[in-house]
């Protein structure tokens, strides 16, 4: 397989799971704007934060607007990251690779395209925003379920995880991080019934609340969502369940190899030091430290595999 291939296919994937992860920043934003007892535009901010779109955001808009704030983060050109430009990125990418696709597996990235360009083509309202994103999670899960049902467990097969579970990976990181260190609006707060309620809502944002829920019931505390969403490998959405998957990954296209691949260093490294170790060890480091770490060495991994994927043969 040449290297372009993988990468494309790497990319596809990254953007796919990229456009599912800002429809859920902007769910749990909505929700967690109804928590506040003042105005709520002063909440999407963390959300822009949490989602790296901040700076680029206010240099083309003048104040931060719960309107303006979701216009960028679902549909505007302007924004790289937005779900209409990762969706048409992923389409490209996937046109790039077509041959290393099944049929369904195209169909369905194609199917996404459409509908997004369908329910993205203006503005969106209040009152329709809850099915918009509905049906965007909704496509992407599509083509996910095809990739799982009909492509061959092979070296396409490992690129196009290794990009899902690192981008997810940094998703759930960006997510924790923002709830602890920037949406909280004084340290007064934390404990209360305010804080209570915005550690439901991302549990929420990474579909976690029904399986927390099974492993503490109603007893669960900030601390133990924290564990659930770093350290827990059952979780499909914790950082050592993807970082887990991307070493697996990895290893299979190692496999056979005489030195590792460079990347697959840089995983092991990340999992010993920061995803090894009990909760009570992550928050005496510090968790805003001990996730910024994580976030530093995810980019890191993200550049090295690209390297990686340049030689692959």
């Amino acid at each position: 397989m040449l290297g372009k291939t993988a990468n494309g296919l790497f990319w596809m994937y990254r953007y796919l799971e990229r456009a599912e992860n800002t429809a859920r920043l902007i769910e749990t934003g909505q929700r967690i704007a109804l928590t506040r007892l003042t105005d709520g535009d002063g909440e999407w901010v963390s959300v822009l934060q949490s989602a790296g779109a901040l700076e680029a955001f206010q240099a083309e808009n003048d104040s931060v607007t719960k309107e303006a704030a979701i216009d960028w983060l679902l549909r505007s050109r302007s924004n790289a990251s937005s779900v209409l430009s990762c969706i048409e990125a992923a389409r490209q990418n996937a046109r790039m690779v077509r041959t290393a696709l099944t049929g369904e597996v195209w169909e369905a990235v194609n199917a996404t395209y459409m509908k997004s360009r369908e329910v993205l083509a203006r503005k969106v309202s209040e009152r329709d925003l809850p099915a918009v994103l509905g049906a965007i999670r909704q496509q992407t899960a599509l083509v996910r379920g095809m990739t799982h049902g009909t492509m061959l467990r092979n070296e396409i097969y490992d690129f196009a995880r290794i990009g899902t579970f690192l981008e997810r990976a940094d998703n759930t990181a960006r997510i924790l991080d923002v709830k602890y260190y920037v949406l909280l609006p004084s340290a007064s707060s934390v404990g209360t019934s305010l804080d209570n309620v915005q550690w439901e809502t991302i549990l929420r944002s990474v579909s976690a609340r029904g399986g927390f829920r099974m492993e503490y019931g109603a007893g669960g505390g900030p601390r133990e969502i924290t564990e659930f969403l770093v350290l827990d490998r059952r979780m499909p959405r914790s950082l050592a369940f993807c970082v887990g998957k991307m070493r697996d990954n990895l290893r299979y296209l190692h496999k056979g190899k005489r030195t590792p691949l460079p990347s697959l260093k840089q995983v092991d490294q990340l999992e010993r030091l920061y995803l090894s170790h009990d909760i009570a060890a992550v928050f005496e480091f510090g968790l805003h430290e001990c996730i910024q770490q994580i976030l530093d060495h995810l980019g890191q991994i993200a550049r090295q595999i690209e390297i990686d994927f340049r030689f692959y043969e």
